[in-house]
C-alpha cells in the first residue's frame, strides 16, 4: 500500500453531529489516526438521528468511516486525564461542543499551546469565538437563516432549506482544508495554532454571488425554484413525457443553437424580447410558454438528445435512486464497501483521484469498540480499565 498525506498525523475529535465529524473523516480518508471521543452509553447524538441503513444512522454512516471510538465521561476528573495523555501523542484536537464547554473542560487552545507547543488546535462554532452572537445555539437551518440563504432560495411564495445540511458541510469543509494549511505551517515554524471556524462565516462565503448581486442596495436575487434567478433559459422544463429535464445557457451563441437545434425555431433567436440574457430574463414567462410548448411533443429522452446534439449543457432531474444507480459512478469506480457494525456498506470514494496514493476507507466504529485497545496502549490494565467502566468514566 502506497503511503497516505496523513500517515503518522492522530487527530483527538470532541465531536458530534455534521462539521466537525465531517472534517476529521476526511482527515482520515488521507491516512491520519482519528479518535473520536464520545459519551459512554450515549456517545454522538448523530447515531440516534434515523436508524436507516440497516439500523444504523444515515449521517453517522456518512462521516464516521475510519475512526476509532473511545468513550470517556469528560466531566469526570480521571477521563481528563486520559484525554490529557492522549493530546500528549496528538497533532490535532478538533471539537465542536456547546459554546464555552471546551474552555470549562481546559481544552482551550491558550490552556493547551502552553503544555503542548505542536498542536493544532481547531474549534468549530456557529458563530465563532467572539463577537455579541458567540453563546447562541447554531443548528443548521438557523445558519442558513442568518446567512441569507433562505432569502434567495426557494419559491416566490416561500423560501426553502437545503436539503442536505449545507452549513455543517461548508464549516466542516474549511475546518478540514484549514489543518492541512496548519499542519503545512507547523512544518514551516515547528509550532501548532489555532484554527477558529464559525458555520454563519464558512457559509456566508458561500454567498459571495448574491450578496454582490445584492450590492450597495441593490435588489438580490428573487426565489425562483430550481430555475436560475438571473440567467434564462436555465432550470427544468418538463417534456411530453412528465419527465423533468433541467438545462442551462451560458451566451448569445448558445442561444442561437438552442433556437435551430432544440426548439428549431430559428426565427425566435431574431425576436427582440430575447435577444439578450437580460431581455430573456425580463419576458421569461413568454419565452417558457415557447419552449413547453415544443417540449410537450418530444419525451425527455428526445429533448435531452437535442441538447445534447446541440452541445447546450444539461441534466436529468436525478432522485436518490438515481445518483445510487448513476453511469457515471460505476463506469468511474466510485463506489466502494466500507465495514460497519452491520456488515458492509457502499461508500463512495472521496472526490479527487489520486495517482500517488489510495485513500483510507476502513470501518463505522461501534460505541466505544477502540476503547480498551486504547487505554491498554496508554499503559491501562485490563483490572484498571474494568474499575473505569464500573465507575462510568469510559
Amino acid at each position: 500500500m502506497s503511503t497516505r498525506p496523513l500517515d503518522g498525523i492522530t487527530v483527538i475529535s470532541l465531536e458530534h453531529a455534521i462539521a466537525a465529524p465531517l472534517c476529521t473523516r476526511q482527515l482520515a480518508d488521507l491516512g491520519a489516526r482519528v479518535i473520536k471521543v464520545e459519551r459512554p452509553s450515549v456517545g454522538d447524538f448523530a447515531r440516534a438521528y434515523d436508524e436507516r441503513v440497516r439500523g444504523e444512522a444515515s449521517h453517522f454512516v456518512w462521516v464516521n468511516r475510519s475512526k476509532e471510538s473511545l468513550t470517556l465521561d469528560l466531566k469526570q476528573p480521571v477521563a481528563q486525564a486520559i484525554l490529557q495523555q492522549l493530546l500528549g501523542e496528538a497533532d490535532v484536537l478538533v471539537q465542536n461542543l456547546a459554546p464555552g464547554a471546551a474552555a470549562r473542560l481546559g481544552l482551550s487552545f491558550a490552556a493547551l499551546s502552553a503544555v503542548y507547543p505542536r498542536l493544532i488546535v481547531c474549534d468549530i462554532s456557529g458563530y465563532g469565538e467572539d463577537g455579541p452572537y458567540r453563546d447562541k445555539k447554531a443548528y443548521d437551518l438557523l445558519i442558513q437563516s442568518e446567512a441569507g440563504f433562505l432569502s434567495v432560495t426557494g419559491t416566490p411564495e416561500e423560501p426553502c432549506k437545503a436539503g442536505n445540511s449545507v452549513a455543517d458541510i461548508a464549516a466542516g469543509m474549511y475546518a478540514y482544508s484549514s489543518i492541512l494549511a496548519a499542519l503545512l505551517q507547523r512544518g514551516k515554524t515547528g509550532r501548532g495554532g489555532h484554527i477558529d471556524v464559525s458555520m454563519l462565516e464558512a457559509l456566508a462565503e458561500w454567498m459571495g454571488y448574491p450578496m454582490y448581486y445584492a450590492f450597495a442596495g441593490e435588489p438580490p436575487p428573487p426565489r425562483s425554484g430550481a430555475a436560475h434567478a438571473t440567467i434564462y433559459p436555465y432550470g427544468p422544463f418538463i417534456a411530453g413525457d412528465g419527465g423533468t429535464v433541467m438545462l442551462g445557457l451560458q451566451n448569445e451563441r448558445e442561444w442561437k443553437l438552442f433556437c435551430e437545434v432544440v426548439l428549431q425555431h430559428d426565427e425566435l433567436s431574431k425576436d427582440p424580447r430575447f435577444s439578450t440574457n437580460a431581455h430573456r430574463n425580463e419576458n421569461r414567462e413568454a419565452l417558457q410558454a415557447i419552449i413547453l410548448d415544443v417540449f410537450a411533443q418530444l419525451s425527455s429522452t428526445q429533448v435531452l438528445q437535442r441538447l445534447d446534439q446541440a452541445q447546450i449543457a444539461n441534466a436529468r432531474v436525478n432522485d436518490m435512486a438515481g445518483l445510487w444507480a448513476h453511469p457515471q459512478l460505476q463506469a468511474r469506480g466510485r463506489w466502494q464497501n466500507v465495514d460497519s457494525p452491520v456488515g458492509l456498506i457502499p461508500a463512495l470514494l472521496p472526490p479527487g483521484r489520486h495517482s500517488s496514493f489510495d485513500y483510507r476507507m476502513e470501518a463505522i466504529p461501534r460505541l466505544g469498540e477502540h476503547t480498551d485497545a486504547i487505554l491498554q496502549a496508554l499503559g491501562q490494565s485490563e483490572e484498571a480499565i474494568a474499575q473505569l467502566r464500573t465507575a462510568g468514566v469510559v
